[in-house]
């Protein structure tokens, strides 16, 4: 059974075993690895969301864009109970709901099935003016990656979503270096041009991170860069 109640809520020292967990190619470890502390913070301290309650219309939601290698989020899940941890060990096989790409329609929790790079942060819009029209307390946390931003769609999504004012829209690019082209004067920058409240950080410091996702950023979209090396 992929979701029960019953099992009990692990810690961040438990991550890595369980990514340990899910065996077999393709697993894009670098890219995982480099979102772990990321996606733990938001799980842990900062989204309001119940592993009993996934169809709660006023809950937060968390929007993975980079949905390549999602053995961090596929552990941060199991150990908030979103289901049971031995599922894990079926990662990737043929008849697992843990696919190589997460899919929102077989795992407990996933907002949207991704891994084609450039979609999430659009989704992510869509998301958050869908909630602020029926004017739900519910906010849109967006996971993209430094190479993801490369994707013209993002530079679209970027600049509607500071025009618009969404606040109730938090995008977080984990920069491991990995982008072929870059930003001049930095990812922030980029978000800085279109009127969105930003910051940088180290993406491996979780106080940091909560300091973060907790700042005011009325009547702005709010942009978190968390720089991290690929290896926790």
């Amino acid at each position: 059974m992929l979701h029960t109640a019953t099992i009990p809520a692990l810690g961040y020292a438990d991550l890595r075993r369980l990514m340990d967990l899910q065996l077999g190619d393709e697993k894009h470890t670098p890219s995982a690895t480099s979102t772990l502390d990321v996606i733990w913070v938001l799980y842990d301290r900062i989204l309001r969301v119940d592993p009993e309650k996934t169809d709660d219309p006023d809950r937060d939601r968390f929007v993975l864009s980079k949905g390549h290698g999602p053995m961090a989020y596929y552990a941060v899940l199991a150990a908030k109970r979103f289901f049971d941890v031995e599922t894990l060990r079926t990662f990737g096989s043929y008849d697992s709901p843990l696919g190589h790409h997460p899919d929102r329609n077989l795992v407990p929790g996933v907002e949207i099935s991704s891994g084609s790079l450039g979609h999430g942060l659009g989704i992510g819009i869509g998301m958050a003016l869908g909630l602020r029209a029926r004017r739900s307390p519910a906010r849109v946390f967006c996971l993209v990656g430094d190479a993801e931003l490369d994707e013209g769609s993002n530079h679209e999504a970027i600049a509607f979503a500071g025009r618009a004012g969404l606040d109730n829209l938090t995008v977080v690019a984990v920069d491991n270096q990995s982008s072929s082209y870059g930003w001049p004067g930095g990812i922030a920058a980029r978000f800085a041009l279109e009127g969105w409240s930003h910051t940088t950080i180290d993406g491996r410091d979780h106080a940091a991170l909560e300091r973060a996702f907790k700042a005011e950023h009325h009547g702005r979209p709010r942009a978190v860069v968390a720089v991290v090396e690929s290896k926790p």
